[in-house]
């Protein structure tokens, strides 16, 4: 019985870090004004009939703050990488020299930082849902455990080993979403 709420809690644990870790990937979406090759993660490209990633088929690199230059690996491909830029509709025109592409990456305004922090709010908020559920998931089980045999004393420990973890978690959430926040209206 003990194995099985230990079981509870790893699942739990596994369920709250998978919320992080998406939520730092839905962070790195949002351009903060700054050019940086996680803006192009998830862009696909058609390289000889297949979706590649865009950094399998090219260099991509910061030439400065505001700039990011892509390099294809083969110059048929230049095209490609240019259309799958567009396709993926991240705000910015790439610039095709015949060699590389570039991405001028405009400055923010006012009114779309706010944007942006709303935007990165709402991944924030769904984070804590998804806490709250693997928090919920685990709760069960462990209700469910006291139901079926398991020591009351021994399912109150395991509930709040659960709840101590949803606020650790929790509160992880409230620290990246108040660096993304600081980071979006600081440029």
């Amino acid at each position: 019985m003990d194995e099985d709420i230990a079981l509870y809690l790893e699942a739990a644990q596994e369920g709250m870090d998978g919320s992080i870790t998406h939520l730092k990937k839905e962070l790195v979406r949002i351009r903060s004004g700054r050019a940086t090759p996680d803006m192009l993660q998830g862009i696909m490209v058609d390289y000889y009939g297949s979706a590649t990633p865009i950094n399998q088929v090219a260099n991509v690199k910061t030439q400065d703050a505001r700039t990011l230059v892509i390099a294809p690996w083969e110059k048929k491909v230049l095209q490609n990488v240019e259309q799958a830029i567009f396709q993926a509709n991240i705000g910015v025109t790439p610039q095709n020299d015949g060699e590389v592409i570039r991405l001028v990456i405009p400055p923010l305004t006012e009114e779309r930082r706010k944007q942006l922090v709303k935007q990165s709010g709402t991944y924030g908020e769904q984070a804590k849902v998804s806490i709250r559920s693997a928090r919920r998931d685990a709760m069960e089980e462990i209700k469910q455990a006291v139901k079926d045999g398991y020591s009351e004393d021994a399912g109150k420990d395991a509930e709040e080993k659960v709840q101590n973890l949803t606020n650790k978690y929790t509160k992880l959430v409230d620290t990246i979403m108040a660096a993304k926040e600081k980071e979006l209206i600081t440029m």
